[in-house]
């Protein structure tokens, strides 16, 4: 039987309108990720590494090419679809957190196991105490720290124990002491969990930690390695 892959992109462009017409984002991307493998993709302010994760995650649309997310190719399905998909196997984890301010620590780790009608409360807080946070567990996001609400944000994550997790400068919010720590754990937590993890980052030291590296210049890739 063939393994499937967790991505499969195969010529991606991305093209949007400005005042001067036309504008390129991103050109002719294509690339393979084996599951389970860990992905950097890299490259200066600008490039198109915000812009190619939001497609490969299908929150964007390309205007050209494809993308196959763990065998399901992402643009035949409805924008529902594609929120399905994401709530089921997909995990996010933000520069900004993106936590909800008025539910606790726990709320938030528990919500997206309710939005799937699953028992939540338990896992959440399993999880929370595995991030180191489970006496923060009733505290709101304004009264944590950086660092601390990265965890919340990696224990959301984490808990539906997704398939493939999105990374998007998870450390850039962070000083470099506190973002070492929450990679230690991200990486960590990806092993454990077995996930597939994409992540964009500046940081090539970060970068160098991941499997595979795809560097991108002006929208185009402009270097591939893979880190044995």
């Amino acid at each position: 039987m063939k393994n499937i892959l967790a991505l499969e992109v195969n010529g991606l462009n991305k093209m949007v309108e400005d005042a001067n017409g036309p504008l390129r984002i991103l050109e002719d991307i294509s690339f393979l990720l084996e599951k389970g493998k860990t992905l950097a993709i890299t490259g200066s302010s600008g490039s198109g590494k915000s812009t190619l994760l939001g497609i490969l995650a299908g929150l964007d649309v390309p205007s050209q090419g494809s993308v196959h997310l763990m065998g399901q190719d992402l643009f035949v399905l409805d924008e529902d679809q594609r929120a399905q998909l994401r709530a089921y196997h997909v995990g996010f984890v933000f520069q900004s957190f993106q936590l909800l301010p008025n539910l606790t620590a726990l709320e938030n780790v528990m919500l997206p196991l309710e939005l799937q009608g699953k028992l939540a409360k338990e896992a959440a807080w399993a999880m929370l105490e595995r991030v180191g946070l489970a006496e923060r567990s009733h505290h709101y996001p304004k009264t944590l720290s950086g660092g601390e609400r990265q965890r919340v944000a990696l224990a959301r994550a984490f808990v539906v124990e997704p398939a493939i997790l999105f990374a998007d400068e998870p450390t850039g919010s962070l000083d470099a002491t506190t973002g070492a720590h929450i990679m230690d754990l991200m990486f960590a937590l990806h092993q454990e969990k077995r996930s597939t993890l994409v992540l964009v980052t500046h940081d090539t030291v970060l970068a160098s930690r991941c499997q595979q590296q795809l560097v991108l210049q002006a929208g185009r890739v402009q270097n591939t390695s893979l880190n044995l």
